[in-house]
């Protein structure tokens, strides 16, 4: 069955398509440990604060630091996050039918688009180990608008692409994502196997939150994105 007047659905990356999670925490550790910080962030207090811009989630996760530190680890992080080893695509695997749910969007005539808070740079490093940066016709970084919860990323996206708010879906794993959505007058879908919780995720605007990628077509199927 076709998926009736949905033109475009954008992705967050990090916790939605990619579980990236290690290597943020250890990118985060290793900037810490090069600006001489001792306890750096523990994983669980990393993924609160992932799909926020690099110097926000910093921010987050030193409060006593000054705007200047906040910068300082984020050079070190950018720097960390280039040259940590990868000894393969499981350091930043898929979530698995990733690959699925995004050809059969493909096949049903759907563009597809991603708005996250990584800069280009490590998006098309993540993106590249797996193949999919020709997949989506719209990219969306924290070098190219202001970061999640605002909705320039989603509004951007649009307008480049002349597709109204009430023919597009953001799918993502935090309340960052479901906010900007409902910022940008877009339906919101979330997912359960990423870095926030299904309550969360519900009650920042998410219209449903899915277990398995394989829920997402039958959900556009149904247009559940039309319930705004």
């Amino acid at each position: 069955m076709a998926i009736a007047r949905l033109k475009l659905v954008v992705f967050d990356c990090d916790g939605t398509l990619i579980d990236s999670q290690h290597v943020i925490a250890a990118g985060m550790a290793a900037a810490w440990q090069a600006c001489g910080l001792d306890s750096p962030p523990p994983t669980r207090e990393v993924r609160k604060v992932v799909g926020l811009a690099l110097v926000e989630a910093i921010a987050g996760l030193h409060p006593s630091g000054t705007p200047a530190d906040h910068e300082r680890l984020a050079e070190a992080y950018k720097t960390a996050f280039r040259t940590l080893p990868r000894e393969s695509n499981d350091d930043e695997p898929l979530f698995p039918g990733v690959r699925a749910c995004l050809e059969t969007l493909e096949e049903q005539g759907i563009l597809l688009g991603i708005a996250t808070g990584k800069g280009r740079r490590g998006l098309d490093i993540a993106l590249g180990r797996h193949g999919l940066v020709r997949k989506f016709v719209t990219i969306k970084t924290a070098d190219d608008a202001p970061g999640k919860p605002r909705p320039d990323m989603l509004l951007q996206a649009m307008a480049e692409l002349g597709v109204e708010a009430a023919d597009t879906v953001m799918v993502g794993d935090t309340i960052f994502d479901m906010l900007m959505a409902r910022s940008a007058g877009v339906a919101a879908v979330g997912v359960g196997w990423g870095y926030h919780e299904r309550a969360q995720l519900l009650a920042s605007g998410a219209r449903m939150v899915l277990e398995s990628f394989d829920e997402l077509v039958p959900a556009l199927q149904r247009s559940i994105w039309r319930s705004l």
